[in-house]
């Protein structure tokens, strides 16, 4: 059931932001659950210039059948020009969890 499963990372300028697109991608069922992350500090080179950013961090849970619809809706909802959005594999997890996250994804039951 791990294979199945895996994590979207993405950072957000805000939680209104990140609120919307995870309320989004739960309602449409691409993902299961997203867990808003406050206070992440992001530094990084961005047009030559290193920045220093105060962002929200998102896991979002879906499956592999489901990632790449996921994947592509996240960037349609993301506000930056280039967005982090991160796919991390599962290497196992509570059995329970896992299945509640695969009869989540996808078509309404």
């Amino acid at each position: 059931m791990s294979s199945e499963v895996l994590i979207l990372l993405s950072n957000f300028p805000d939680a209104d932001a990140a609120r919307k697109a995870v309320r989004t991608l739960v309602e449409e069922r691409h993902i299961a659950c997203g867990s808003i992350i406050p206070g992440v500090e992001s530094i990084f080179e961005w047009k030559g210039a290193i920045e220093v950013s105060a962002e929200v961090t998102v896991v979002c849970k879906t499956t592999v059948a489901a990632v790449d619809a996921a994947q592509a809706r996240l960037r349609v909802l993301h506000p930056y020009e280039v967005p982090e959005i991160l796919r991390v594999p599962l290497a196992g997890g509570w059995p329970e969890y896992l299945a509640w996250v695969a009869s989540q994804v996808g078509a309404p039951p």
